[in-house]
């Protein structure tokens, strides 16, 4: 599969296989996140990778998916994820692009991932008192989001739509995710105001 074929299948995975993912493979993608670009190279990030099954267990409560289709779109018993990486901003590196260097970490992580047929929910609802808590994460340090990881128990599929961005579920559980169109996002050369107003 290229590159970019790649990018095109990945999709937010919501339920996955009860199995563990190999270690090895998690620190490889998150060697593949430390090597994202930083602004003025600050590199403000730090993780924590959670692949324990009973510390997994206890992070599980603290999240929130699928605001769309609550509560058929949480993870059912059986399959919950078999890891997650918790995203830290060391915010005495302070820098008005930190989020930005999130954004690229994360992807590189869930791509390094997804080469590996590794499935993941990016999350920012989290509850971040408590799990500040129970990891013992120093004041300093910013919970940014938490990526939930493992091998996928379902196949969303993308679809261009302009209509809305609300996800679904079909009949059969399938997940549907509207995408923008292409031509509706792109302009060539020139901010085209017209193709914003067309309805």
């Amino acid at each position: 599969m290229s590159f970019y074929e790649l990018i095109k299948s990945r999709r937010s995975i919501r339920q996955f296989q009860p199995k563990p993912v190999p270690e090895d493979i998690l620190k490889k993608c998150a060697d593949a996140a430390r090597l994202a670009p930083s602004a003025a190279n600050l590199q403000p990030l730090e993780y924590i990778l959670v692949n324990d099954p009973a510390q997994c267990e206890r992070i599980f409560p603290l999240l929130r998916w699928a605001a769309y289709i609550q509560p058929k779109g949480n993870p059912k018993p059986g399959q919950h994820p078999a890891a997650y990486l918790i995203i830290l901003i060391n915010e005495s590196l302070g820098s008005d692009w930190k989020f930005h260097d999130v954004g690229a970490a994360v992807e590189n992580f869930i791509l390094a991932a997804w080469s590996q047929g590794i499935g993941s929910c990016w999350l920012a609802s989290v509850d971040r008192d408590k799990l500040r808590v129970l990891y013992k994460i120093p004041e300093d340090y910013k919970i940014d989001s938490v990526l939930a990881l493992g091998y996928p128990a379902e196949e969303p599929v993308a679809e261009d739509k302009n209509e809305t961005v609300r996800y679904w579920q079909d009949d059969t559980g399938r997940l549907h995710v509207p995408k923008r169109p292409l031509e509706k996002i792109l302009h060539l050369n020139l901010f085209n105001t017209r193709k914003n107003n067309a309805s």
